[in-house]
Formats: structure tokens, sequence, C-alpha cells
């Protein structure tokens, strides 16, 4: 029975014989025997096997080269090498799929640019095994973060006729040929539908029935950005929480953020070590140091007159009314506050319509949680209850109602108070592995100019 490469080098004494599958990623030749390294994504480290000539099937021994697929039985004896305690002494090779010399992936470095023109073939390489196995395993945390606090997991549609953010950055989903936007009542859903930007609409429709609620799926943003944070499609999370305020917002996603750290520093060890190495060399005492420190909260305006008053010249100017770009973000949680911090209450102007409006008429109950080295990781808020306010809130944005009504039906049957917010998973990636760009945490990317593979 096939053994994974990671439990075999956790083994704590010799077995009986075992068949290991996986791809060669090295093979050196001495008189009468050859080394194979041989690894089956598993884990980042490879497993030494022993091929003696005369093995069955060692006949091949010169067609198994780097990107070829192969099986192999045999026992594991303590190695003499240093650097690794057990090797492979096989009693069988086979060799499953060959590789000719235009394999690209040969033993010499590679750069992120040019695995992303193979997309197809650099989780096979070192560092692109370590960031989709992070990413797997994180998948699975996000799971159990929710899971554990008693949240339902909904599935929230791809295919939408609501603009959540009201930017009317979307793609479009047509069937009809032409001018598109003749009849749309002909189009094959009847009217005019999109990719969402967000599952958080309807998250609220089910929050408001099953109290706390949670989504994880892939979203999407028609912005002609090319920038190292942007991409078309990603993955969002976002939870939802009926009879909850800002205070409870901020606290669940503080939370969060910490437990993803944590989880990355307790079962990721080993592609972490790749990361320090390799990408970042302060991604450990990154992580250490959102788990340790309490998250500073600080108002927009304050988190502003901070900023001015810094005395450091920003790319982006800095004013009342205007988003923080993640320079002044990473200045506030690297420079000021030194600890991870959460920015709230926001001008009205800047945030969509369904965040509640303060008091003051001016500000909006919205948060944004930053952490060194990225900036924004979270953005959230307590949504707007109050029927009267949220059709203000539509006239205010400019936005049709009737677009929104069965959203605006949640405020006349049992309206709560509630609030969520919306975390990029490839964000989220991007801070617990160093790695700078969107495209090299996302299996497949998906940006302005590129839908390879």
């Amino acid at each position: 029975m096939r053994t994974l490469i990671k439990h075999i080098l956790a083994s704590t004494e010799p077995g009986d014989s075992i068949t290991v599958k996986g791809w060669v990623r090295t093979r050196r030749d001495s008189k009468g025997f050859s080394f194979l390294e041989l690894n089956d994504g598993s884990c980042l480290a490879n497993l030494q096997v022993v091929v003696d000539a005369g093995t069955p099937g060692s006949e091949h021994i010169t067609r198994l080269v780097t990107g070829a697929s192969a099986v192999v039985e045999g026992k594991l004896v303590p190695s003499p090498a240093q650097g690794q305690k057990w090797e492979l002494r096989a009693s069988r090779v086979e060799l499953i799929g060959t590789a000719d010399a235009a394999y690209p992936l040969q033993k010499k470095g590679h750069t992120p640019e040019f695995l992303r023109t193979i997309a197809h073939l650099r989780p096979r390489s070192n560092l692109f095994g370590a960031i989709f196995r992070l990413r797997s395993r994180l998948a699975f945390a996000v799971h159990q973060f929710f899971q554990e606090r008693d949240f339902v997991y909904v599935h929230t549609p791809i295919i939408t006729g609501s603009d959540c953010e009201g930017a009317g950055e979307m793609f479009r989903v047509t069937s009809l040929k032409g001018n598109i936007d003749e009849k749309p009542e002909a189009d094959f859903f009847g009217k005019k539908t999109y990719l969402t930007v967000s599952g958080q609409l309807e998250g609220e429709a089910f929050a408001c029935a099953l109290s706390n609620i949670y989504t994880f799926g892939p979203t999407f943003r028609a912005e002609n950005s090319n920038t190292a944070r942007h991409a078309a499609e990603f993955w969002m999370i976002e939870p939802e929480m009926a009879f909850c305020d800002l205070q409870g917002d901020m606290d669940l996603g503080e939370a969060f953020i910490k437990a993803m750290a944590q989880h990355a520093l307790e079962h990721c060890g080993e592609d972490l070590a790749l990361f320090a190495k390799f990408v970042d060399k302060g991604v450990h005492e990154r992580l250490k140091f959102v788990v340790e420190r309490p998250f500073v909260r600080v108002p927009y305006t304050e988190a502003i007159g901070i900023l001015k008053q810094s005395g450091r010249q920003f790319e982006f100017p800095v004013e009342y009314g205007l988003n923080l770009q993640s320079e002044h973000e990473r200045f506030l949680t690297e420079e000021y506050a030194k600890s991870p911090a959460t920015v709230f209450n926001y001008p009205r102007e800047i945030k969509p319509f369904y965040m509640r409006l303060n008091e003051d008429g001016k500000t909006v109950t919205a948060m944004d949680i930053l952490v060194p080295g990225i900036g924004e990781v979270i953005g959230g808020a307590q949504r707007e209850e109050r029927l009267d306010q949220l059709l203000d809130n539509m006239k205010y944005q400019k936005l049709n109602p009737d677009d929104y009504a069965w959203y605006a039906d949640l405020r006349r049957y049992g309206t709560v108070p509630h609030a969520g917010f919306g975390l990029g998973f490839e964000r989220l990636l991007m801070f617990l592995t160093g790695v700078s760009n969107i495209r090299d945490v996302i299996p497949f990317a998906r940006t302005p100019g590129n839908a390879e593979f």
C-alpha cells in the first residue's frame, strides 16, 4: 500500500516493505547503484531511494530523469548520509511516466515570473508546493475557526443581479448577441446579471434567520488594475452575525487574524521555514507579532491626524475623506502603533450604502483591520438595520431601490442589528507567507489580459 513521504520521514523506526509513488527530482549514478530523490508533494522534503544494479526495473534507471514519475517498493533503513534520517532501499522500481529534456523545472533556480508562465507545472517546484500546501491547510483552518464558534456555512450565488459595492466593477453574464443592453428581459435570466463581487447581501439574509453564518467562495471584480495586490478572480471569506454591533465585529475579525497566524505557526512549520529562507526572512517574527500583541483601535479621523503629523512624505496624499493606502496602513501598524491595528468610523461618502450611519451623520460604522507587511486584510462594518436610513443611503449613493427590494425586506420583517466583514483569502495568504504578488498564491491567476490555463 502506498505511503506518503511526509509520514515516512516522520517514522521513528524502520518498517516493513512500503510503496512510494512520486516524481523524480534528481538522480545520481555511482558504480553499481543509483540515488533517486523522490517527491510526492505531501511535504517539502524528498525521500532518497537507493537502487542497486540488478534491482527489478533498474534497467530503466537512465530514463528516471528529473520530472519522470515512478513507483518504488522497498524497505526503510537508517541513512548514513547527513541531513536525513531514512532512505528507501529499493526492491522494485517501475517507471510510470517519462519526461524529456524539454521539462522546464530542471534543478536550478526559477523566478516567480517565469513560473507563472508554466502555472500548470509550478506546483511541482519547492516554493509553489509549499504555498499551495499552506493554502490548503489554511482553508481548513478557516472552516475550523467558524465551525467551532457555531457559524453556519452558506453557499451564496456566483451569478447576481445586485452590485454589493455599488462601484459598477462587475463582469456581465449574458447569452445575448449584438446590443446586449437593448432587451435585457430577453437574456437568459430575464434581466441584467453579473458575476458576484461579494456574497454579503445574501449572507445577511441567512444571518437574519440562522444568527451566525459565513461564506467562503470565489468572487470576481472587473477592475482594470494590474497591481501585485489585485486579481479579477479571488476567494472571499465573509461572516455575518445577527444581534451584533461594530464592537463585536472588530472582536471577531481580530480573533480570526490571530487564529490564522497561530495555525500557520503551529501546523506549517516546514513550509514557513522555506518562506523565511527564500521569500521573507521576517515571516516568523511578523506572525508572532500579530499573535502576541493586542490590536490598537484608532478612529479614522485620528488616524488621518497621526499620518499628517508623522513628518513622512507619502506617495499618496493624506486627507480627510480619502481612503487609506497600503503605505499609510503599514505606517500605522509598523511605526506608529507597533502593533496590528483596527481603523474604524470612516466618512460616509467613501463607503458603500449598507453601512450603518453613526449619530454624527457624517461617518459610518466601518472598520479595517491592518497588519504589518500588508496593510488592510479585513474590511467590515455594522450593517444599516433601519429601513428608512437604508433607503436614504441608497438615495445618497444614487442607487435604484427597486434593485434591492428583497434586501430592504430584511429591514421590514424582524430587523435586528447585524454586522460582518470580508476578507480576501489571497490577501491573507500573502500576509502569512510573505509572498508579495497575489498571482503567486492562487493556483491559476485571472488578471487583466490574462486567463491562461
